[in-house]
């Protein structure tokens, strides 16, 4: 494990795993939690695994496995090959898929007919040519699809400069008193550093941040740096080291025709919060299930439009949050005295607890930026009057406005009310309203529509109007008290305008 292979990202938060529920792995996720699914998802701030415990953040990014009427799978902490493993292994088994490694992007050029792709063989040097529909860049910060599209990443690079190092720790769980948990923030002059478990066989991660600009870190220096931050003197071996900076960079275009860019090529933003990988994932399925619907002639053109105008907003206040969140490290916390013993020791770490309290509960408990984004502006939502009254909150509080995440609940039956959602469009009826116009509408368009109606006040209070239209991302494209002919079409990116329900529409169906 060398150079770049070492996994940055650790946090599956919880609308990752909904949509892996949705996709019948979340639990193969679980069975692959190196530590078990219990293990706590605690948040240490110390100042050295030997020396002081300054406070901690409990459950943080709501890992504890615990049944939640918000959301209906909880966040893990798994290692980001693990994660992908267990995508791969159910990506082999669809019939219509094919994964091919050892290719090496060079160009593309394309016409309204499709895009033509060529391919390098990193083994043999030979180049190939593969026809297709569309393009999706999702090949990394670097992206070559993104340079080759003409797009380019703007904003503020290089807002730190940090090491990602991982090695190989014995017995180093056990020789501190600090309690399980997946991070450890030591504030310390040697090192200000996190550091934390990664995996199986002793296998840990130690991040040294914001370190000035000419610093560079060999193996053997790594070594003697986690010895100093962590006080304790064990054999370690180091496995992987690479440098990393934190940026806040978003490509000034997604799109290019029939070329799309995905997670990290069009966005870079710093790593606390967890949110980078999860914002990469949340990208694929927008863009995934619009252009599946236009593959298979249902979805209409102005879906590809909506991806960008639904993403760059959400991108740009996560971002936002990232930033805030990396003002805040070791290095700024660390007081002179902080691992002094007696009255005056204590007194200088109830203070930095105090800050660490203020500033840096925002970046473990992020409910609201998880699942309570909304997409404003979208071409295909049918907007109701309510999006200036929206802003982003840290609190989760669930909203069917549409634009929003579908409300969720668990239902009498002990399931969730996302496994009642259908594989296109869902319409949710709360008590005796007509359906048989959005139902022949279904029918005439071939816009595939699942309808499900509850029982449930609960729910019926959350979601306000006693129709709501979800689009297959689980996202709210429109509510009302009456069906709206022709508001399929408008989800589904076929017409420009949505329409207006009345009363007597409804019931002519």
């Amino acid at each position: 494990m060398r150079g770049g292979h070492a996994p940055r990202a650790k946090t599956t938060n919880v609308r990752t795993r909904e949509l892996l529920r949705r996709w019948g792995i979340a639990e193969a996720l679980a069975e692959a939690s190196p530590f078990g699914i219990d293990y706590p998802t605690d948040v240490h701030f110390v100042t050295r695994l030997s020396g002081h415990s300054l406070t901690r953040f409990a459950n943080a990014l709501q890992g504890a496995p615990t049944r939640d009427d918000r959301y209906s799978e909880h966040g893990q902490w798994i290692p980001q090959y693990k994660l992908e493993s267990v995508l791969r292994d159910r990506l082999t088994g669809l019939e219509n898929v094919e994964i091919e490694y050892g290719c090496e992007f060079v160009s593309f050029d394309q016409d309204e007919a499709g895009v033509r792709v060529t391919l390098l063989s990193v083994s043999t040097g030979e180049e190939r040519v593969i026809e297709a529909d569309y393009l999706v860049g999702a090949d990394g910060g670097r992206s070559a699809v993104r340079e080759a599209m003409g797009a380019e990443m703007e904003g503020r690079s290089n807002l730190s400069r940090n090491y990602n190092i991982i090695f190989h720790a014995p017995g180093l769980g056990d020789a501190h008193a600090h309690g399980p948990g997946v991070m450890y923030w030591q504030v310390n002059p040697e090192s200000p550093s996190v550091i934390g478990p990664m995996d199986e066989g002793d296998l840990w991660f130690f991040m040294p941040l914001t370190l000035p600009p000419e610093k560079t870190i060999t193996d053997e220096e790594a070594v003697e740096l986690i010895k100093r931050s962590t006080g304790i003197e064990l054999p370690y071996r180091i496995l992987s080291s690479d440098m990393w900076f934190a940026s806040r960079l978003l490509a000034n275009k997604y799109r290019e025709g029939r070329v799309f860019l995905a997670g990290d090529a069009c966005h870079l933003h710093p790593p606390f919060g967890g949110f980078g990988m999860n914002m990469g994932v949340a990208d694929a399925v927008d863009l995934g299930w619009k252009l599946g619907a236009v593959l298979q002639g249902w979805g209409g053109p102005a879906l590809l439009d909506s991806y960008e105008a639904e993403r760059r907003p959400v991108h740009n206040l996560v971002m936002d949050e990232a930033e805030s969140n990396h003002g805040t490290q070791p290095a700024t916390l660390f007081r002179d005295g902080i691992e002094d013993e007696g009255p005056a020791g204590d007194a200088i770490r109830r203070e930095v607890a105090d800050i660490i309290a203020t500033t840096k509960g925002r970046e473990f408990y992020t409910l609201g930026v998880v699942l309570g984004l909304r997409y404003l502006g979208s071409p295909v939502i049918a907007e109701d009057g309510t999006e200036a009254e929206w802003r982003m909150s840290l609190d989760y509080v669930p909203s069917a406005a549409p634009g929003s995440l579908a409300p969720h609940g668990w239902l009498a039956d002990g399931s969730s009310l996302y496994d009642q959602f259908g594989p296109g469009f869902t319409l949710l009826v709360f008590g005796n309203v007509e359906t048989l116009g959005a139902e022949r509408e279904a029918a005439t368009t071939g816009i595939p529509l699942t309808i499900v109606r509850l029982d449930d006040s609960r729910l019926a209070e959350r979601y306000e109007k006693p129709l709501a239209l979800i689009r297959p991302d689980q996202h709210v494209a429109w509510r009302g008290d009456v069906w709206a002919p022709g508001m399929l079409a408008f989800a589904a990116g076929k017409v420009a305008a949505p329409p207006v329900a009345t009363a007597a529409e409804a019931n002519v169906g």
